[in-house]
Formats: structure tokens, C-alpha cells, sequence
């Protein structure tokens, strides 16, 4: 699907908010084929109110906020586009009891999230963020880099074994990675070993690696007990949600040496990250950034863009949420 091509203009132009700052490519096919409101209900509240009655159709990011309050004033809403796979911050209980379609955009970010996943396991324990600074800071003269983790034979622990989870754990087979998970029941198709918590999981594996979905019923399910049972030789890494780790919980960790390292590529309250957490050397950190390629990007906003314009052609859904 080519993203130039869907947005060719529609006679009628529903009209669409907007509610999170879109990736350019996307906003502008939006606009093409849409009446577009880019936060009009954060900016400017009182033409959110003249046209909130006209809004047909949302378009959000991953990370968006979007309330029981926000929907119920919108009474014409028909549909949710998510730039994203994650919709925890989307009430999706007033959605369903509103009967509208929310639409997401899996699979087709599954393998940059999992290489970016094996990349902050090896950044964490190789030091690889340390290394650079230190060839670039001129110190390789004075002495050979410290000695750091072997990766390759590791016992590796995944916490959700979705979509993502098992290509994670595919790569993990090429380092000879001895793997096991925990979810919330056992899957029956996959036969590597399962723990029934976090924490029994944690106490068995020198790496830990988080992928389950965000939202209250993950809320800090990676707790103060869970890290010590990884214990000071383990390492955490989380591509999940922020919301998933007890992020003052990990700081202590870090601080203390309860672990030995940790690699985040998301946080509690993004983008603002504790100086106590960017002041750490046992942890390698970036910017929620685990899909941040062009060509998934593309793919993401092609799938977006796609279920809107299938909705008002009315054509099904290409990517519906159950």
C-alpha cells in the first residue's frame, strides 16, 4: 500500500482530530483526504466546542490520552485510527460502549521493536554506550576498556510472549540464548520453559526482558521484588511501556547494585527522563525510539491512513482491535 496514492481527496472531507503530533508523511495524507483539527481540543477549547459535533474521526499515536470525557463530546465519532501498537491510554471502555471501531497498527513494527530489544541487551551488558565514550574521549591509550557481560549463551526471560515477545526470542536463538517466559496462562504452541510470575521467571534468567502491553493491569508488575530476585548479576531491559516498571524502584536498583545493569528505551513520564536515571553508568538509555525507522514508520502510517480511508469507503477494517 502506498501512502501517496491513498490520499487522494474525498468529495465530502470528513472531518478528524487529531490527538497526538503525527509523523509528517501521515498528517499531511490526513490532510489531503480529511477535514483535519490538529489538537484543537488542547489548543483552542472553544472552537473544539463549535466543532466538535462535526468530528467524525480520531487519528492518535501510541502514547495518546484519550478519555471517557473526550469521547463524550464527541457524538459523531465513527472511528479511531491508533499511529501505534499500544492503546492503553485510550478509554477503551467508552469506546466499545460507544460501538466505535479502534483500529491500531501491529505486525509490521514487530522487528524493529525486537531488534531494538536484543540491541539494548547488548548495549547494556557489553557497555557499549561507555565504550564509545570512551575511544572518543581519548582514554584507550591509557588502558584497555573494562571486562563486561558475555550475552551469547545467556539465560534470557521474557515477560509477554506476544507478536514481539517470540521475535525477540527467535533472535535470542542465534546468540544460543536459553529462553523462558512468563504470561498471564501458558501457551500451549510454544515449548520453552514458563514461570508463572515475574518474579519466579526473574530469579531464574540473567536478563529479563519486558514486552508485555502497558495499562493498569501491567501497572509496575516489575517491582522492587521482581528485581531482586534478577538479582546483582541480571540485567533488565524494557521496550514495553514505562508504566510497566516501578521506575523509582529501578533507580534504587540501579543505585545499589540490587542489579548490574538495565537498558530502557521507555519511561514513566516521556519524554522527561530522571536526572537520577541519565545520571546512572549501568544503564543505556533511548528515546522511545524502538520503531523509529523510515521504513516502518511508512508501513505504520500506510496501516493508519489505511483504516480510515477503508471506513468512509466502507470496506472493512484493515486492522480492527477486538
Amino acid at each position: 500500500m502506498i501512502l501517496s496514492n491513498l490520499a487522494a481527496k474525498s468529495p465530502a472531507k470528513p472531518d478528524v482530530l487529531v490527538v497526538a503530533k503525527l509523523w509528517p508523511p501521515l498528517m499531511e495524507a490526513l490532510q489531503g483526504a480529511f477535514t483535519v483539527h490538529d489538537r484543537t481540543h488542547e489548543s483552542d477549547p472553544a472552537a473544539f466546542a463549535a466543532i466538535a459535533p462535526r468530528i467524525r474521526a480520531m487519528s492518535g499515536g501510541g502514547e495518546s490520552k484519550v478519555p471517557a470525557s473526550l469521547i463524550a463530546q464527541l457524538p459523531a465519532l465513527e472511528v479511531i485510527s491508533v499511529f501505534g501498537v499500544g492503546y492503553d491510554g485510550y478509554d477503551v471502555a467508552a469506546i466499545r460502549a460507544r460501538g466505535i471501531p479502534l483500529t491500531n497498527t501491529p505486525d509490521v513494527l514487530n522487528d524493529d521493536v525486537a531488534d531494538m530489544g536484543i540491541s539494548l541487551m547488548l548495549m547494556a551488558a557489553r557497555k557499549l554506550p561507555q565504550a564509545d565514550r570512551y575511544v572518543r574521549d581519548g582514554k584507550w591509550p591509557s588502558g584497555p576498556f573494562p571486562l563486561v557481560r558475555k550475552v551469547s549463551g545467556a539465560r534470557l526471560g521474557i515477560v509477554g510472549l506476544g507478536r514481539i515477545g517470540l521475535a525477540i526470542a527467535r533472535r535470542a536463538e542465534g546468540f544460543g540464548m536459553r529462553i523462558a517466559y512468563t504470561t498471564r496462562t501458558p501457551r500451549r504452541d510454544i515449548a520453552y520453559p514458563y514461570f508463572a510470575s515475574p518474579a519466579l521467571l526473574a530469579a531464574e534468567v540473567d536478563f529479563l526482558m519486558v514486552i508485555t502491553p502497558g495499562g493498569a493491569a501491567t501497572r509496575h508488575l516489575i517491582n522492587a521484588e521482581v528485581l531482586a530476585a534478577l538479582g546483582t548479576k541480571g540485567y533488565l531491559i524494557n521496550v514495553a511501556r514505562g508504566s510497566v516498571v516501578d521506575q523509582d524502584a529501578l533507580i534504587h536498583a540501579l543505585q545499589t547494585g540490587v542489579i548490574a545493569g538495565a537498558g530502557l528505551d521507555v519511561y514513566a513520564d516521556e519524554p522527561n527522563v530522571p536526572e537520577a536515571l541519565r545520571a546512572l553508568d549501568n544503564v543505556a538509555l533511548t528515546p522511545h525510539a524502538a520503531s523509529a525507522t523510515w521504513q516502518t514508520r511508512k508501513a505504520m502510517a500506510d496501516l493508519a491512513f489505511g483504516n480510515l480511508q477503508a471506513h468512509f469507503a466502507g470496506k472493512p477494517l484493515l486492522t480492527p482491535i477486538a
